[in-house]
């Protein structure tokens, strides 16, 4: 079942890359006493994900941190190499937490997985946003197969 407005997060383990090497998050450590906003992509370095999302939400860091959110997070399956490599290329530094759910295990705990296999892709998650305060789900916006508007930067902040 898909996750709604009003769920709480449901517990799970995503990994970050660290000047130390990959070091796991809990969702109860992304989650818990902050508003959060998560956004998926289908995949790292794909050309919407990288050319479009990713960066809006590099570019409006500032107004995201105005309207009260205290982490940006975006989530990928991909390895967290990747994503590690992924945010450097895209100079995203500290301004978004680029999360890896290489399994698909929490996308799936989601219900907003993907199946891109017809891509050669394999399980992926679907391009989403949502808005999380103290783990629970304010705001849900998934896109509809191939679109980019809803999960975008910039109509996020347009519903906070």
């Amino acid at each position: 079942m898909t996750i709604q407005v009003g769920d709480t997060m449901p517990a799970g383990t995503l990994t970050h890359m660290t000047k130390d090497g990959p070091k796991p998050v809990t969702t109860n450590e992304l989650f818990k006493g902050k508003k959060v906003v998560l956004f998926s992509v289908p995949g790292a370095f794909t050309p919407t994900c990288h050319a479009r999302h990713l960066p809006g939400f590099v570019s409006h860091i500032e107004a995201f941190r105005g309207k009260g959110i205290d982490t940006v997070a975006c989530l990928s399956v991909n390895d967290v190499f990747v994503m590690d490599a992924w945010g450097k290329a895209a100079s995203v530094g500290d301004s978004v937490l680029m999360l890896a759910d290489g399994n698909a295990e929490y996308t799936k705990l989601l219900g907003l997985e993907l199946d891109a296999s017809a891509f050669g892709m394999g399980t992926r998650g679907k391009r989403f946003a949502l808005v999380a305060s103290d783990g629970v789900v304010t705001h849900l916006l998934v896109e509809a197969p191939g679109d980019f508007k809803i999960s975008s930067a910039e109509h996020v902040l347009g519903v906070l």
